[in-house]
Formats: structure tokens, C-alpha cells, sequence
């Protein structure tokens, strides 16, 4: 009984009209933000609303409006160990999406669950659960992306970005990344190279990519390619472990991600190897504890500020009927000690 007579006081949409001494419509305007209710107005009306312990009701406000203004942002958690991301990386590309979408006053709802494959992405847009997506990492899925770009639905992909993918992309230029590593290498004498990643994913293939093309400038270097499947530090370390007791004793080390670095050089010093004196080593991603490990670790930096508000940016534009370029983000090495 006490609960129906708490619900039977609060306050209605027509008691806050009649409060504040405004039409119904009014106080719906001024309650969504609409630019037809002056700013006075508006907050007249919010004052009263919040004297009297009045709460919109999103979810039905949602329904009534042409747009949720929520946003799905859906990580790549099949390229990490039992789907558990440990990459700082992730989280601060992350931030910055989510801070871009604050300031749009736009909700982030996080990876849904069983959001896995092709009709999973299509029923959650056409029920009206998200405007759009934008997607952080595109690991395995690109065929997916490819046709969920050819069925219109709105997306923003973080990853590589290719001419013919058919979808808005934004990245840094994973080739050039490469390509800086291996000239890195070149300038310190280093002649047998190793790349550590799984080029499945089209982002570390480019890095490879890249990598070789470098070293095509030397006939006396070679390029060996160590295989990542699950993006964790403990299968690196352990990938990186077997590579060493094999008798393989490369002199520069080009790693997919600053953890991946990490991880190989604790493989390395266990088995006696030091970077910068045994080997030299490139990171990628200029995560914050790269510069703070030992040794503060090479990097390839991505811009993730300017990526997650580019990713937001690219998703509204979409939203709003316009079918926005690709982007590819400045790609520099930070020299540090290994």
C-alpha cells in the first residue's frame, strides 16, 4: 500500500506545467533540451521540476523521439584471452569516445551482450536499442563490417583503414608505423629482425607489412615473424619464451602493442637477453607506462583523444544523412631507451 501511494504522489508532466504556468508541450520541450523554449523559460521550468522531485522517464522519452541517442560501443573481445582485455590501450581509445559522446549528451551503451555476429548487430539497430555503433578494434570481423556497411548501418570503425572496406574507418597509418620501426632498426645497425603479432588482423598486418618494406633497403637482413593468437601478456611471454629456447636470438624486436613489448622483454631478460644491449625493440600504441618501464620502451604513438572524438564525429555525420570519409591519424616514433 505504501508503495502505490508514493507512486500516486510524484509529481505528473501536467503538475509541472501547471507550477510553472506553461503548456504541457512546453515543459516536453524544455525537459528535452529543444532550442524553441528560451533559455529563461527553460530553466524556470527545470527549477520547478527539480523542486518537485520530477524524473523523466528516458526510456519512454526515447521511444517518442526519431533518435535514442544512444551510441553501442563494442570491443574486440575475441582476440583476447577468455574475452578479458587487459590492454590499456583499449581503455584509454575508450575514454576518449565516451568523452566525446558526454558532450553530445549522447548515452554509450558498452558491448552488449550477445552481440557476435552479423543479424546480432542489425536486430539491435533496427530495434531501436542504438543509433549506431562504433566499433574499437576490428579484429577478425571485417567481412562482417563489410556487410553491415552494405545493409546502412551507421558505424565507425577503429582499425585499418582501407579504401575498399565500404565503411567509415579511423586509424593511425599502420604501414608507415612499420615502416618508422624498420628504419629505427637501420640507424642502429640491426640486421636480424623479428615482428611479433598475429597478421590475421589487418592493422598488424600492415605494421608487417610495413616492417618489410623497410628492410628491403639491405639485402643482409631478414625478417622473422612470431605469431600472437590472444592479445594478452601471458601469451606473448610465453610465445616469446618458446621463440628463444628454439635458438633464435634476434637483435631488434618490432612488437604490436607497448604490453606485447612489455612482456617480451621479460622473456628476453629471463633468458639473459637485455634491450638496448642485446637487442633493440619498438612498441606500438605509446600507452603511459611505456615511458615509465624498465627500460622506458620505443614506441609508435596513436592519438587517442583525437580518435574518439573522429569516431563520434564520423558516427553523428552519418546519423544525420551524410556518408563520411575515412581518416587516417598521424603515426610518429617516440625514441626512448630501447
Amino acid at each position: 500500500m505504501a508503495d502505490k501511494r508514493r507512486k500516486a504522489m510524484r509529481p505528473t508532466m501536467d503538475d509541472i506545467a501547471r507550477l510553472a504556468e506553461v503548456s504541457k508541450p512546453t515543459v516536453s520541450r524544455a525537459l528535452s533540451g529543444s532550442p524553441l523554449v528560451s533559455p529563461e523559460k527553460r530553466e524556470r521550468i527545470l527549477q520547478v521540476a527539480r523542486e518537485q522531485g520530477y524524473a523523466v522517464n528516458r526510456n519512454a522519452q526515447k521511444l517518442r523521439q526519431a533518435r535514442t541517442n544512444t551510441v553501442a560501443v563494442v570491443l574486440d573481445f575475441e582476440s583476447h584471452r577468455h574475452g578479458a582485455i587487459g590492454d590499456p590501450f583499449i581503455y584509454e581509445l575508450l575514454a576518449g569516445v565516451s568523452e566525446a559522446l558526454s558532450v553530445r549528451d549522447v548515452d554509450l551503451l558498452l558491448s552488449p551482450p550477445g552481440l557476435n555476429g552479423l543479424d546480432d548487430f542489425i536486430d539491435l539497430h533496427r530495434s531501436r536499442g542504438a543509433d549506431g555503433y562504433i566499433v574499437l578494434g576490428q579484429g577478425k570481423r571485417e567481412a562482417m563490417f563489410r556487410e553491415l556497411a552494405r545493409k546502412d548501418i551507421p558505424m565507425a570503425v577503429w582499425g585499418a583503414v582501407m579504401a575498399d572496406s565500404g565503411y567509415c574507418a579511423v586509424g593511425s597509418d599502420n604501414f608507415l608505423g612499420g615502416m618508422l620501426a624498420g628504419r629505427r632498426f637501420l640507424e642502429l645497425g640491426r640486421r636480424k629482425w623479428l615482428f611479433v603479432g598475429n597478421t590475421v588482423h589487418d592493422e598488424i598486418r600492415l605494421r608487417y607489412e610495413g616492417l618489410r618494406e623497410a628492410a628491403n633497403a639491405s639485402p643482409d637482413i631478414s625478417v622473422d615473424l612470431l605469431q600472437i593468437d590472444m592479445m594478452a601478456f601471458a601469451e606473448t611471454y610465453k610465445k616469446a619464451e618458446e621463440y628463444l629456447k628454439s635458438g633464435n636470438r634476434p637483435d631488434a624486436v618490432f612488437a604490436f602493442s607497448d604490453t606485447a613489448s612489455m612482456a617480451i622483454i621479460s622473456a628476453f631478460r629471463q633468458n639473459g637477453l637485455v634491450a638496448p644491449r642485446d637487442y633493440s625493440l619498438v612498441g606500438y600504441n605509446n600507452i603511459p607506462p611505456a615511458a615509465h618501464f624498465a627500460p622506458a620502451i620505443t614506441t609508435i604513438e596513436q592519438d587517442t583523444n583525437m580518435a574518439g572524438t573522429l569516431l563520434v564525429e564520423k558516427l553523428m555525420q552519418q546519423l544525420d544523412g551524410a556518408r563520411p570519409k575515412s581518416v587516417t591519424l598521424p603515426t610518429k616514433l617516440i625514441v626512448r631507451e630501447t
